[in-house]
């Protein structure tokens, strides 16, 4: 019988959740003399409903009710700044809960079975085992369009240098981040303090050649490290919100932060069009507000790259900076604010 519904016998008793009854989480009739009365009421994901692991792990399930992974507020709040009072409320009822939040993830979906993601699903993490972390089957398939393929080096060019030397999502990305802070309610990532920066690791004042102290302090302020540390091209998505498909295209952009406009750092495309939401009924009164590029973290540092090497490909060359060409056809007026010209300096 376990092994029909994919749990091992041989693990009970080694995992503390599965002494517990199946229906203390999945419901049904224990005592269902066949399958079908057995399973009715089966809830498949119990932990889609969070006061399930919330009787033994209250202080976390309490902190990951306000995480971005659970409320999928960070996709809400990237957009609804386009919106009007009136459209914001199509939006939630019509799009938000309906669609986007479909992305939202549960406890067991890191810790038990891989997220559904677009149908599709690597099921079980270990025969139903409870896992700690297993970031090729969890990470990896919620952000694998762009961000793991980028960190192992799958997406083309070098891997990450520090998945090269070994490190995982989890080293950078603490559990504090992934599991949300205790009432605390956050709209972006960008607003949580818990989040990595690389001056967590690489302390300004302790670099171990002269240059590159020099470099650093000259540019503090005024360019993002991946600016310069980005290895090379990512992933940027055009189309995918014009009805007829998505396509990917490698690239590299560099222009002010729209957070922060003092600042030069990489700048990814999302494309939101003007009728992406018009089958709803929005229009976006006020589209125009925000950009279609956005800063970015890629996730293919290296130590040295064509831009650490050369000041010339910047300053001169002006080499990957966003201009008024490249520019989105029937994009937001907010992209131009975006262009940035690096001013020249002396061969």
């Amino acid at each position: 019988m376990y092994k029909g519904l994919l749990v091992d016998k041989s693990i009970i008793g080694k995992d503390v959740h599965l002494e517990e009854n199946c229906t203390t989480c999945h419901k049904g009739d224990a005592k269902g003399p066949t399958r079908d009365v057995a399973h009715k009421g089966l809830v498949a994901r119990p932990s889609k409903n969070i006061e399930v692991c919330e009787k033994c792990h209250e202080d976390i399930s309490k902190s990951f009710k306000n995480s971005l992974h659970f409320t999928s507020e960070g996709q809400r709040h990237g957009v609804t700044g386009r919106f009007s009072k009136d459209e914001l409320k199509v939006f939630n009822e019509k799009v938000f809960e309906k669609s986007c939040r479909s992305c939202h993830s549960s406890c067991g979906d890191c810790h038990v079975k891989a997220p559904v993601i677009g149908g599709v699903s690597t099921g079980l993490l270990k025969g139903h085992r409870f896992v700690k972390k297993d970031e090729g089957k969890t990470c990896a398939l919620c952000h694998g369009g762009r961000v793991y393929p980028e960190f192992t080096g799958d997406y083309g060019g070098a891997a990450d240098i520090h998945y090269q030397k070994g490190m995982i999502c989890v080293d950078c990305h603490k559990k504090e981040e992934l599991h949300g802070i205790s009432a605390a309610s956050y709209v972006s990532r960008k607003e949580v303090k818990e989040r990595p920066r690389c001056t967590n690791c690489h302390k300004p004042g302790e670099e171990k050649t002269e240059s590159a102290r020099s470099a650093h302090t000259s540019h503090n302020g005024k360019v993002s490290c991946y600016a310069c540390h980005s290895g090379g091209a990512y992933r940027n998505c055009y189309d995918c919100h014009l009805g007829k498909g998505s396509t990917a295209k490698p690239g590299f952009i560099l222009g002010l932060n729209p957070r922060d406009k003092k600042t030069v750092t990489t700048l990814r495309v999302i494309p939101t069009v003007r009728n992406t939401f018009k089958p709803a009924g929005i229009e976006m009164e006020h589209f125009d507000k925000l950009p279609n590029y956005w800063d970015t973290a890629p996730h293919n540092i290296r130590k040295r790259t064509e831009r650490t090497r050369s000041c010339e490909l910047c300053h001169n060359a002006k080499k990957n900076f966003l201009t008024k060409d490249m520019l989105l056809k029937d994009g937001s007026k907010a992209n131009e604010g975006l262009i940035y010209t690096p001013k020249p300096i002396k061969k």
